[in-house]
Protein backbone atom coordinates (compact mmCIF):
# COMPACT_ATOMS: atom_id res chain seq x y z
CA UNK A 1 0.00 0.00 0.00
CA UNK A 2 1.32 3.44 -0.94
CA UNK A 3 1.97 6.04 1.79
CA UNK A 4 -0.83 8.25 0.42
CA UNK A 5 -3.32 5.39 0.54
CA UNK A 6 -2.26 4.61 4.09
CA UNK A 7 -2.87 8.23 5.12
CA UNK A 8 -6.30 8.17 3.44
CA UNK A 9 -7.23 5.01 5.34
CA UNK A 10 -6.16 6.59 8.64
CA UNK A 11 -8.19 9.71 7.86
CA UNK A 12 -11.22 7.57 7.00
CA UNK A 13 -10.83 5.74 10.32
CA UNK A 14 -10.44 8.89 12.40
CA UNK A 15 -13.82 10.37 11.44
CA UNK A 16 -15.94 7.44 12.73
CA UNK A 17 -13.79 7.25 15.87
CA UNK A 18 -14.38 10.96 16.57
CA UNK A 19 -18.10 10.52 15.92
CA UNK A 20 -18.22 7.54 18.29
CA UNK A 21 -16.33 9.50 20.96
CA UNK A 22 -18.66 12.48 20.55
CA UNK A 23 -21.79 10.33 20.74
CA UNK A 24 -20.40 8.47 23.77
CA UNK A 25 -19.57 11.71 25.53
CA UNK A 26 -22.96 13.23 24.67
CA UNK A 27 -24.80 10.11 25.89
CA UNK A 28 -22.75 10.10 29.10
CA UNK A 29 -23.86 13.67 29.74
CA UNK A 30 -27.57 13.26 28.92
CA UNK A 31 -27.98 9.68 30.23
CA UNK A 32 -28.93 10.76 33.79
CA UNK A 33 -31.51 13.17 32.37
CA UNK A 34 -33.03 10.52 30.09
CA UNK A 35 -33.10 7.95 32.89
CA UNK A 36 -34.62 10.40 35.37
CA UNK A 37 -37.61 10.97 33.09
CA UNK A 38 -38.64 7.35 33.60
CA UNK A 39 -38.36 7.58 37.39
CA UNK A 40 -40.29 9.71 39.85
CA UNK A 41 -37.40 11.61 41.39
CA UNK A 42 -37.91 14.03 44.27
CA UNK A 43 -38.61 17.63 43.14
CA UNK A 44 -35.84 20.11 42.50
CA UNK A 45 -34.67 22.99 40.32
CA UNK A 46 -34.59 22.38 36.58
CA UNK A 47 -30.98 23.43 36.20
CA UNK A 48 -29.06 24.32 33.06
CA UNK A 49 -28.23 21.92 30.22
CA UNK A 50 -25.17 19.76 30.90
CA UNK A 51 -24.03 21.56 34.09
CA UNK A 52 -27.36 21.20 35.90
CA UNK A 53 -27.43 23.12 39.20
CA UNK A 54 -23.68 23.44 39.70
CA UNK A 55 -23.84 27.22 39.68
CA UNK A 56 -26.43 27.11 42.49
CA UNK A 57 -23.82 25.83 44.98
CA UNK A 58 -21.82 29.01 45.46
CA UNK A 59 -19.00 29.31 48.01
CA UNK A 60 -21.17 28.08 50.90
CA UNK A 61 -23.09 25.03 49.62
CA UNK A 62 -24.56 24.26 53.05
CA UNK A 63 -26.35 27.62 53.00
CA UNK A 64 -27.34 27.67 49.32
CA UNK A 65 -28.74 24.12 49.49
CA UNK A 66 -30.71 25.03 52.63
CA UNK A 67 -32.18 28.00 50.76
CA UNK A 68 -33.15 25.82 47.77
CA UNK A 69 -34.83 23.34 50.12
CA UNK A 70 -37.21 26.11 51.26
CA UNK A 71 -38.58 26.13 47.70
CA UNK A 72 -38.29 22.49 46.66
CA UNK A 73 -38.70 20.64 49.94
CA UNK A 74 -36.56 18.64 52.39
CA UNK A 75 -36.07 15.78 49.89
CA UNK A 76 -34.73 17.46 46.79
CA UNK A 77 -33.07 16.40 43.53
CA UNK A 78 -30.30 18.35 41.87
CA UNK A 79 -28.18 17.52 38.85
CA UNK A 80 -24.49 18.28 39.22
CA UNK A 81 -23.21 17.61 35.72
CA UNK A 82 -23.80 13.90 35.09
CA UNK A 83 -24.25 13.14 38.81
CA UNK A 84 -27.77 12.93 40.23
CA UNK A 85 -27.77 14.15 43.83
CA UNK A 86 -30.46 13.97 46.49
CA UNK A 87 -30.33 16.60 49.24
CA UNK A 88 -31.80 15.84 52.67
CA UNK A 89 -32.72 18.86 54.79
CA UNK A 90 -35.10 17.74 57.55
CA UNK A 91 -35.12 15.38 60.51
CA UNK A 92 -37.94 13.20 59.11
CA UNK A 93 -36.21 12.64 55.78
CA UNK A 94 -32.84 12.07 57.49
CA UNK A 95 -34.48 9.32 59.54
CA UNK A 96 -35.72 7.65 56.35
CA UNK A 97 -32.24 7.72 54.80
CA UNK A 98 -30.01 7.07 57.82
CA UNK A 99 -32.26 4.71 59.79
CA UNK A 100 -35.01 3.05 57.76
CA UNK A 101 -32.86 2.58 54.62
CA UNK A 102 -29.48 2.75 56.34
CA UNK A 103 -28.03 -0.35 54.67
CA UNK A 104 -29.00 0.77 51.16
CA UNK A 105 -27.30 4.14 51.66
CA UNK A 106 -24.20 2.86 53.48
CA UNK A 107 -22.04 3.08 50.35
CA UNK A 108 -19.91 6.11 49.57
CA UNK A 109 -19.32 8.42 46.65
CA UNK A 110 -15.55 8.97 46.77
CA UNK A 111 -14.58 12.47 45.57
CA UNK A 112 -11.55 12.85 43.34
CA UNK A 113 -9.85 14.87 46.07
CA UNK A 114 -10.04 11.89 48.44
CA UNK A 115 -8.99 9.43 45.74
CA UNK A 116 -5.83 11.52 45.24
CA UNK A 117 -4.26 10.06 48.39
CA UNK A 118 -2.22 6.84 48.31
CA UNK A 119 -4.32 3.71 48.88
CA UNK A 120 -7.71 5.38 49.55
CA UNK A 121 -9.24 1.90 49.75
CA UNK A 122 -7.57 1.55 53.16
CA UNK A 123 -9.45 4.48 54.72
CA UNK A 124 -12.39 4.00 57.04
CA UNK A 125 -14.45 7.10 56.27
CA UNK A 126 -14.59 6.61 52.50
CA UNK A 127 -14.95 2.89 51.86
CA UNK A 128 -18.31 1.19 51.32
CA UNK A 129 -20.15 -0.27 54.29
CA UNK A 130 -19.27 -3.87 53.43
CA UNK A 131 -17.81 -6.75 55.47
CA UNK A 132 -14.28 -5.32 55.42
CA UNK A 133 -15.56 -1.95 56.59
CA UNK A 134 -17.41 -3.65 59.46
CA UNK A 135 -14.16 -5.31 60.56
CA UNK A 136 -12.36 -1.97 60.54
CA UNK A 137 -15.17 -0.23 62.38
CA UNK A 138 -15.36 -2.97 65.02
CA UNK A 139 -11.60 -2.86 65.45
CA UNK A 140 -11.60 0.89 66.10
CA UNK A 141 -14.57 0.68 68.44
CA UNK A 142 -12.97 -2.03 70.58
CA UNK A 143 -9.31 -0.99 70.40
CA UNK A 144 -9.38 2.82 70.40
CA UNK A 145 -12.76 4.37 71.17
CA UNK A 146 -14.19 2.10 73.85
CA UNK A 147 -14.79 3.66 77.27
CA UNK A 148 -12.25 1.45 79.03
CA UNK A 149 -9.37 2.53 76.77
CA UNK A 150 -10.49 6.17 76.83
CA UNK A 151 -10.60 6.07 80.64
CA UNK A 152 -7.04 4.75 80.71
CA UNK A 153 -5.93 7.80 78.73
CA UNK A 154 -7.65 10.39 80.94
CA UNK A 155 -4.43 11.41 82.63
CA UNK A 156 -2.84 12.07 79.24
CA UNK A 157 -5.68 14.43 78.34
CA UNK A 158 -5.31 16.17 81.71
CA UNK A 159 -1.60 16.72 81.00
CA UNK A 160 -2.37 18.26 77.61
CA UNK A 161 -4.93 20.58 79.19
CA UNK A 162 -2.34 21.66 81.74
CA UNK A 163 0.05 22.53 78.89
CA UNK A 164 -2.73 24.50 77.17
CA UNK A 165 -3.58 26.47 80.34
CA UNK A 166 0.12 27.18 81.02
CA UNK A 167 0.51 28.51 77.49
CA UNK A 168 -2.50 30.81 77.89
CA UNK A 169 -1.24 31.92 81.32
CA UNK A 170 2.04 33.01 79.70
CA UNK A 171 0.01 35.09 77.26
CA UNK A 172 -1.72 36.76 80.20
CA UNK A 173 1.66 37.88 81.53
CA UNK A 174 2.43 39.71 78.29
CA UNK A 175 -1.12 40.83 77.51
CA UNK A 176 -0.93 39.00 74.20
CA UNK A 177 -4.07 37.85 72.38
CA UNK A 178 -4.74 34.12 71.92
CA UNK A 179 -5.78 32.54 68.64
CA UNK A 180 -8.35 30.11 70.08
CA UNK A 181 -8.56 27.89 67.02
CA UNK A 182 -4.77 27.55 66.76
CA UNK A 183 -4.19 26.56 70.38
CA UNK A 184 -7.22 24.25 70.34
CA UNK A 185 -5.91 22.58 67.20
CA UNK A 186 -2.42 22.16 68.68
CA UNK A 187 -3.87 20.64 71.84
CA UNK A 188 -6.15 18.16 70.05
CA UNK A 189 -3.33 17.31 67.66
CA UNK A 190 -1.08 16.39 70.61
CA UNK A 191 -3.89 14.36 72.17
CA UNK A 192 -4.37 12.36 68.98
CA UNK A 193 -0.63 11.96 68.35
CA UNK A 194 -0.08 10.71 71.90
CA UNK A 195 -3.00 8.31 71.62
CA UNK A 196 -1.57 6.86 68.41
CA UNK A 197 2.22 7.39 68.65
CA UNK A 198 2.91 8.36 72.29
CA UNK A 199 4.56 11.59 71.14
CA UNK A 200 3.74 15.29 70.91
CA UNK A 201 3.47 16.59 67.36
CA UNK A 202 3.56 20.15 68.70
CA UNK A 203 6.01 21.78 71.12
CA UNK A 204 4.78 23.20 74.47
CA UNK A 205 4.68 26.74 73.05
CA UNK A 206 2.56 25.53 70.10
CA UNK A 207 4.97 27.01 67.56
CA UNK A 208 5.25 23.87 65.41
CA UNK A 209 1.51 23.36 64.84
CA UNK A 210 1.51 25.53 61.74
CA UNK A 211 2.71 22.96 59.19
CA UNK A 212 0.35 20.23 60.34
CA UNK A 213 -2.60 22.63 60.47
CA UNK A 214 -1.85 23.83 56.95
CA UNK A 215 -1.66 20.25 55.69
CA UNK A 216 -4.95 19.34 57.36
CA UNK A 217 -6.79 22.43 56.16
CA UNK A 218 -5.41 22.04 52.62
CA UNK A 219 -7.06 18.63 52.58
CA UNK A 220 -10.30 19.71 54.27
CA UNK A 221 -10.75 22.86 52.20
CA UNK A 222 -9.75 21.37 48.85
CA UNK A 223 -11.87 18.25 49.35
CA UNK A 224 -14.87 20.45 50.16
CA UNK A 225 -14.70 22.52 46.96
CA UNK A 226 -17.11 21.44 44.18
CA UNK A 227 -14.92 19.61 41.66
CA UNK A 228 -15.78 19.26 37.97
CA UNK A 229 -13.94 15.93 37.89
CA UNK A 230 -16.58 14.51 40.26
CA UNK A 231 -19.49 15.73 38.15
CA UNK A 232 -18.01 14.88 34.75
CA UNK A 233 -15.93 11.72 35.33
CA UNK A 234 -15.06 11.56 31.63
CA UNK A 235 -12.98 14.72 32.28
CA UNK A 236 -11.39 13.37 35.45
CA UNK A 237 -7.97 12.81 33.90
CA UNK A 238 -7.72 16.51 32.98
CA UNK A 239 -7.97 17.71 36.62
CA UNK A 240 -9.34 20.98 35.24
CA UNK A 241 -9.40 22.78 38.61
CA UNK A 242 -6.05 21.42 39.76
CA UNK A 243 -7.65 19.77 42.80
CA UNK A 244 -5.53 16.65 42.59
CA UNK A 245 -2.35 18.69 42.05
CA UNK A 246 -3.05 20.81 45.15
CA UNK A 247 -4.17 18.10 47.53
CA UNK A 248 -1.86 15.18 46.74
CA UNK A 249 1.33 16.80 48.15
CA UNK A 250 -0.47 17.35 51.48
CA UNK A 251 -1.47 13.69 51.61
CA UNK A 252 2.05 12.58 50.70
CA UNK A 253 3.59 14.77 53.43
CA UNK A 254 1.23 13.32 56.05
CA UNK A 255 2.06 9.80 54.89
CA UNK A 256 5.75 10.67 55.14
CA UNK A 257 5.33 11.88 58.73
CA UNK A 258 3.41 8.73 59.68
CA UNK A 259 5.87 6.45 57.88
CA UNK A 260 8.74 7.86 59.95
CA UNK A 261 6.92 6.97 63.17
CA UNK A 262 5.96 3.51 61.95
CA UNK A 263 9.50 2.68 60.85
CA UNK A 264 10.97 3.82 64.17
CA UNK A 265 8.46 1.67 66.07
CA UNK A 266 9.12 -1.40 63.91
CA UNK A 267 12.85 -0.95 64.51
CA UNK A 268 12.31 -0.58 68.26
CA UNK A 269 10.13 -3.69 68.23
CA UNK A 270 12.85 -5.64 66.43
CA UNK A 271 15.36 -4.52 69.07
CA UNK A 272 13.13 -5.87 71.84
CA UNK A 273 12.12 -2.52 73.32
CA UNK A 274 9.11 -2.50 75.64
CA UNK A 275 5.77 -1.72 74.03
CA UNK A 276 4.20 1.68 74.65
CA UNK A 277 0.68 0.31 74.60
CA UNK A 278 -0.59 2.98 72.20
CA UNK A 279 -2.73 2.51 69.11
CA UNK A 280 0.28 2.01 66.84
CA UNK A 281 1.37 -0.98 68.92
CA UNK A 282 -2.14 -2.40 68.62
CA UNK A 283 -2.15 -1.92 64.84
CA UNK A 284 1.28 -3.49 64.40
CA UNK A 285 0.24 -6.50 66.47
CA UNK A 286 -2.97 -7.02 64.55
CA UNK A 287 -1.78 -6.31 61.02
CA UNK A 288 0.34 -9.48 61.12
CA UNK A 289 -2.80 -11.62 61.02
CA UNK A 290 -4.92 -8.85 59.44
CA UNK A 291 -7.36 -9.00 62.33
CA UNK A 292 -7.90 -5.28 61.99
CA UNK A 293 -9.07 -5.36 58.38
CA UNK A 294 -6.54 -2.67 57.44
CA UNK A 295 -3.83 -4.90 56.05
CA UNK A 296 -0.24 -3.72 56.10
CA UNK A 297 -0.90 -0.10 55.07
CA UNK A 298 -2.78 1.78 57.76
CA UNK A 299 -1.46 5.26 56.98
CA UNK A 300 -4.78 6.20 55.25
CA UNK A 301 -6.54 5.28 58.50
CA UNK A 302 -4.18 7.58 60.40
CA UNK A 303 -5.02 10.40 57.99
CA UNK A 304 -8.70 9.85 58.85
CA UNK A 305 -7.99 9.82 62.59
CA UNK A 306 -5.73 12.87 62.64
CA UNK A 307 -7.93 15.00 60.42
CA UNK A 308 -11.23 14.06 62.06
CA UNK A 309 -9.78 14.11 65.57
CA UNK A 310 -7.80 17.34 65.51
CA UNK A 311 -9.61 19.60 63.05
CA UNK A 312 -13.25 19.03 63.99
CA UNK A 313 -12.71 19.15 67.76
CA UNK A 314 -10.69 22.37 67.46
CA UNK A 315 -13.34 23.93 65.20
CA UNK A 316 -16.13 23.08 67.68
CA UNK A 317 -14.15 24.59 70.57
CA UNK A 318 -13.54 27.77 68.57
CA UNK A 319 -17.20 28.16 67.59
CA UNK A 320 -18.32 27.56 71.20
CA UNK A 321 -15.95 30.26 72.49
CA UNK A 322 -17.05 32.63 69.72
CA UNK A 323 -20.70 32.22 70.67
CA UNK A 324 -19.88 32.75 74.37
CA UNK A 325 -17.85 35.89 73.63
CA UNK A 326 -20.83 37.24 71.69
CA UNK A 327 -22.92 36.73 74.82
CA UNK A 328 -20.69 37.62 77.81
CA UNK A 329 -23.53 36.79 80.22
CA UNK A 330 -23.50 33.20 78.92
CA UNK A 331 -19.72 33.02 79.27
CA UNK A 332 -19.99 34.25 82.86
CA UNK A 333 -22.73 31.71 83.55
CA UNK A 334 -20.50 28.84 82.38
CA UNK A 335 -17.56 30.10 84.44
CA UNK A 336 -19.65 30.51 87.56
CA UNK A 337 -20.94 26.95 87.19
CA UNK A 338 -17.35 25.66 87.00
CA UNK A 339 -16.23 27.73 90.00
CA UNK A 340 -19.21 26.71 92.11
CA UNK A 341 -18.81 23.00 91.35
CA UNK A 342 -15.02 22.71 91.21
CA UNK A 343 -13.46 25.97 92.37
CA UNK A 344 -10.21 27.40 91.04
CA UNK A 345 -7.70 25.62 93.26
CA UNK A 346 -7.40 22.61 90.97
CA UNK A 347 -7.92 22.10 87.24
CA UNK A 348 -11.05 20.57 85.74
CA UNK A 349 -10.93 16.82 85.23
CA UNK A 350 -13.01 14.61 82.96
CA UNK A 351 -14.80 13.17 85.98
CA UNK A 352 -16.07 16.71 86.72
CA UNK A 353 -17.89 17.19 83.41
CA UNK A 354 -21.08 15.48 84.58
CA UNK A 355 -21.33 18.17 87.28
CA UNK A 356 -21.39 20.86 84.57
CA UNK A 357 -24.71 20.55 82.71
CA UNK A 358 -24.64 24.12 81.41
CA UNK A 359 -21.16 23.66 79.93
CA UNK A 360 -22.38 20.51 78.18
CA UNK A 361 -25.42 22.41 76.91
CA UNK A 362 -23.12 25.11 75.47
CA UNK A 363 -21.14 22.47 73.55
CA UNK A 364 -24.33 20.87 72.23
CA UNK A 365 -25.75 24.22 71.15
CA UNK A 366 -22.49 25.17 69.40
CA UNK A 367 -22.61 21.90 67.46
CA UNK A 368 -26.25 22.50 66.53
CA UNK A 369 -25.54 25.91 65.00
CA UNK A 370 -22.07 25.07 63.70
CA UNK A 371 -21.73 21.33 62.99
CA UNK A 372 -18.05 20.72 62.22
CA UNK A 373 -19.13 18.75 59.12
CA UNK A 374 -22.08 20.69 57.72
CA UNK A 375 -22.77 18.33 54.80
CA UNK A 376 -22.30 14.76 56.01
CA UNK A 377 -19.88 12.73 53.91
CA UNK A 378 -21.71 11.69 50.72
CA UNK A 379 -23.76 8.49 50.76
CA UNK A 380 -24.61 6.47 47.65
CA UNK A 381 -27.68 4.36 46.84
CA UNK A 382 -26.62 0.75 46.23
CA UNK A 383 -29.84 -0.03 44.36
CA UNK A 384 -33.06 1.64 43.23
CA UNK A 385 -35.17 2.38 46.28
CA UNK A 386 -38.40 4.21 47.08
CA UNK A 387 -38.18 6.96 49.70
CA UNK A 388 -41.35 8.81 50.77
CA UNK A 389 -43.07 7.97 47.47
CA UNK A 390 -40.13 8.99 45.27
CA UNK A 391 -37.55 6.84 43.50
CA UNK A 392 -33.88 7.22 44.34
CA UNK A 393 -31.98 5.44 41.52
CA UNK A 394 -28.99 3.21 42.07
CA UNK A 395 -25.72 5.18 42.12
CA UNK A 396 -27.38 8.43 43.23
CA UNK A 397 -25.35 10.61 45.57
CA UNK A 398 -27.14 11.55 48.80
CA UNK A 399 -26.04 14.58 50.83
CA UNK A 400 -27.49 15.16 54.30
CA UNK A 401 -27.38 18.85 55.23
CA UNK A 402 -26.75 18.66 58.99
CA UNK A 403 -26.35 22.44 59.06
CA UNK A 404 -29.87 22.98 57.68
CA UNK A 405 -31.39 20.30 59.92
CA UNK A 406 -29.89 21.94 63.01
CA UNK A 407 -31.52 25.26 62.04
CA UNK A 408 -34.90 23.90 60.92
CA UNK A 409 -37.72 25.94 62.55
CA UNK A 410 -39.94 22.83 62.45
CA UNK A 411 -37.59 21.17 64.94
CA UNK A 412 -36.19 24.10 66.91
CA UNK A 413 -37.68 27.15 68.63
CA UNK A 414 -35.81 30.36 67.66
CA UNK A 415 -33.44 28.21 65.59
CA UNK A 416 -30.93 30.93 64.67
CA UNK A 417 -30.29 32.00 68.26
CA UNK A 418 -27.59 30.61 70.55
CA UNK A 419 -29.68 29.25 73.44
CA UNK A 420 -27.86 26.59 75.48
CA UNK A 421 -30.87 26.41 77.82
CA UNK A 422 -32.73 24.42 75.17
CA UNK A 423 -30.56 21.40 76.05
CA UNK A 424 -31.02 21.62 79.82
CA UNK A 425 -33.19 18.70 80.92
CA UNK A 426 -33.63 17.76 77.25
CA UNK A 427 -33.31 14.16 76.09
CA UNK A 428 -32.05 15.25 72.65
CA UNK A 429 -28.51 13.95 72.15
CA UNK A 430 -25.84 13.69 69.45
CA UNK A 431 -25.60 9.87 69.45
CA UNK A 432 -27.64 9.44 66.27
CA UNK A 433 -31.05 8.63 67.73
CA UNK A 434 -32.47 12.16 67.45
CA UNK A 435 -32.50 13.04 63.77
CA UNK A 436 -33.12 16.74 64.32
CA UNK A 437 -29.62 16.85 65.80
CA UNK A 438 -26.95 14.88 63.94
CA UNK A 439 -23.61 16.74 64.18
CA UNK A 440 -21.81 13.36 64.11
CA UNK A 441 -24.12 11.75 61.57
CA UNK A 442 -26.34 8.77 62.35
CA UNK A 443 -26.79 5.12 61.48
CA UNK A 444 -23.96 2.77 60.70
CA UNK A 445 -21.81 5.60 59.27
CA UNK A 446 -21.97 7.73 62.42
CA UNK A 447 -18.54 9.09 63.36
CA UNK A 448 -16.71 6.36 65.33
CA UNK A 449 -14.62 8.98 67.15
CA UNK A 450 -17.68 10.56 68.82
CA UNK A 451 -16.82 9.33 72.36
CA UNK A 452 -13.32 10.85 72.24
CA UNK A 453 -14.42 14.08 70.53
CA UNK A 454 -17.05 14.82 73.19
CA UNK A 455 -14.59 14.21 76.00
CA UNK A 456 -11.98 16.46 74.39
CA UNK A 457 -14.25 19.39 73.56
CA UNK A 458 -15.99 19.52 76.94
CA UNK A 459 -12.71 19.23 78.84
CA UNK A 460 -10.88 21.76 76.66
CA UNK A 461 -13.65 24.36 76.85
CA UNK A 462 -13.93 24.00 80.64
CA UNK A 463 -10.14 24.17 81.01
CA UNK A 464 -9.76 27.49 79.19
CA UNK A 465 -12.77 29.11 80.87
CA UNK A 466 -12.06 28.12 84.50
CA UNK A 467 -8.88 30.19 85.23
CA UNK A 468 -9.39 33.14 82.87
CA UNK A 469 -11.56 36.11 82.12
CA UNK A 470 -11.88 36.50 78.35
CA UNK A 471 -12.54 39.65 76.35
CA UNK A 472 -12.44 40.60 72.69
CA UNK A 473 -9.41 42.62 71.49
CA UNK A 474 -9.28 46.38 70.95
CA UNK A 475 -12.49 46.95 72.86
CA UNK A 476 -14.54 45.21 70.17
CA UNK A 477 -18.25 45.09 70.95
CA UNK A 478 -19.51 41.48 71.21
CA UNK A 479 -22.16 42.03 68.51
CA UNK A 480 -19.40 43.07 66.07
CA UNK A 481 -17.64 39.69 66.23
CA UNK A 482 -17.40 38.21 62.73
CA UNK A 483 -19.28 34.87 62.62
CA UNK A 484 -18.95 34.17 58.88
CA UNK A 485 -18.27 30.58 57.86
CA UNK A 486 -15.63 29.21 55.51
CA UNK A 487 -16.84 26.06 53.79
CA UNK A 488 -14.77 22.93 53.42
CA UNK A 489 -15.30 19.33 54.44
CA UNK A 490 -15.31 20.94 57.88
CA UNK A 491 -16.94 24.29 58.58
CA UNK A 492 -14.53 26.70 60.24
CA UNK A 493 -14.70 30.38 61.12
CA UNK A 494 -13.73 32.52 58.16
CA UNK A 495 -11.95 34.93 60.51
CA UNK A 496 -9.98 33.17 63.28
CA UNK A 497 -11.19 33.92 66.80
CA UNK A 498 -8.69 36.01 68.75
CA UNK A 499 -9.39 36.89 72.40
CA UNK A 500 -7.57 38.40 75.39
CA UNK A 501 -7.22 36.29 78.56
CA UNK A 502 -6.69 37.80 81.99
CA UNK A 503 -6.47 36.46 85.51
CA UNK A 504 -8.15 37.87 88.57
CA UNK A 505 -5.77 39.45 91.06
CA UNK A 506 -5.71 37.64 94.38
Amino acid sequence: MSPKAHVRNLANMELPILVILFISFFWFIIKPYVQSKSKKLPPGPTGLPIVGSLFELGSKPNQSLAQLAKTHGPLMTLKFGSLTTIIVSSADVAKEILHKHDETFSARIIPGAVAAQPNPEHTLAWVNGDHTWKKKRRFLSTQMFNNQRLDLLQELRHQKMEQLVNHIRSQCDTGSPVDIGRVAFATTLNLISNTIFSIDMVDPEFKTAHEFKELVWTIMETAGVPNLSDYFPVLKWLDLQGVRRRIRPAYLRLHEIFEEQIEMRIQAKAEGMKKKGDFLDVLLDHCEDDGSGFGSDFKPLMVDLFIAGSDTSAITTEWAMAELLRKPEELNKVRQEIIQQIGTERPVKESDINKLPYLQAVVKEAMRLHPAVSLLLPHKAQNDIEVLGYTVPKGTQVLVNAWAIGRDPKSWVRPLEFLPERFIESSVDYKGRDFEYIPFGAGRRICPGLPLAIRMVNLMLASIIQPFNWTLPDGMAPEKLDMEEQFGVSLRKATPLVAIPSMEQK
